[in-house]
C-alpha cells in the first residue's frame, strides 16, 4: 500500500523546492490535494513522476496531469491572485482547476470533450471544487462570452501561437503554455496582454505532449 500522503510531502520537498518553487500558497496545495486521485485507477503510482502522463482520451487527442515540477513552476509564473478570473484550457481530469481554486481564483475549464467534462465535474464536486465552471467546446476556439481572464493555463504544449485564448484575457491578463514541440527544447512561456498587443516571455525549459489542436500542420512540399 503506497503512503500517499508522504509520497506528496516528498514532491513538496524534493521535486517543487529544490526547482525554484517558493510560493506558499502553491506549495500548500500541491501539498494538500492527492493527484493520485486525478490519475486512472491503473496509474495512480505514476501521479508523482517527472512524466507527463495520459489520464484522458478526447475527440481532439488526449489529455495529461503535467509533471508537478512543471505545473508548479507555470502556476507560480501566472503570479495568480486571490479574487482573480483563471481559464483552465484541456484540463483532463481537473488537477490543476482545483489547485487553482484552492489559491481563490474563480476557475472555468474549457473542454472539448463531453465525457471526458461529466468525469471533470464529479471530481471537481469531490475535492471542494464544485463551483468551478466546465465550459464544453473547442479547446483552440478560446471561451469567448464567459471571460476575460485574468488568468489562463493551457494545460500542454502548442506549436502555434494560441490567438484565440489570448484574445480571451482581460487587459494585462497572464496565459501560461509550453511553447514548443513538445519536446525538452520547449519552453514554458507567459504571454501577457497590453491593450491589443501580446508580450512574451520564455521562462524555462519543459517537455509536455502536444495538444492537436495546437500542432502546426506540416507544409506542403513539392
Amino acid at each position: 500500500m503506497i503512503d500517499f500522503a508522504r509520497v506528496r510531502r516528498m514532491m513538496v520537498d524534493h521535486q517543487l523546492r529544490t526547482y525554484d518553487i517558493t510560493d506558499l500558497g502553491i506549495l500548500s496545495a500541491m501539498n494538500d490535494i492527492p493527484r493520485e486521485d486525478f490519475a486512472p485507477e491503473e496509474a495512480r503510482a505514476l501521479a508523482y513522476s517527472d512524466q507527463s502522463l495520459p489520464v484522458a482520451r478526447t475527440q481532439d487527442g488526449g489529455r495529461w496531469l503535467l509533471p508537478p515540477m512543471i505545473f508548479g513552476r507555470l502556476l507560480q509564473n501566472l503570479r495568480l491572485v486571490a479574487g482573480e478570473r483563471a481559464l483552465v484550457v484541456a484540463s483532463g481530469l481537473g488537477y490543476e482547476a482545483v489547485a487553482m481554486r484552492r489559491l481563490g481564483a474563480t476557475v472555468t475549464v474549457l473542454e472539448s470533450d463531453e465525457a471526458v467534462a461529466a468525469r471533470l465535474r464529479e471530481l471537481l464536486a469531490a475535492h471542494g471544487a464544485g463551483d468551478v465552471e466546465v465550459v464544453v467546446g473547442p479547446i483552440e476556439n478560446g471561451c469567448a462570452g464567459h471571460g476575460p481572464f485574468d488568468v489562463i493555463l493551457l494545460n500542454g504544449a502548442a506549436q502555434k501561437r494560441p490567438q484565440a485564448l489570448l484574445e480571451c484575457l482581460a487587459e494585462d491578463g497572464r496565459l501560461g503554455a509550453i511553447v514548443g514541440d513538445g519536446s525538452r527544447t520547449s519552453r514554458a512561456t507567459i504571454f501577457v496582454r497590453s491593450g491589443d498587443t501580446f508580450g512574451s516571455r520564455a521562462i524555462f525549459d519543459a517537455a509536455a505532449p502536444v495538444l492537436a489542436p495546437f500542432r502546426e500542420e506540416p507544409g506542403f512540399v513539392f
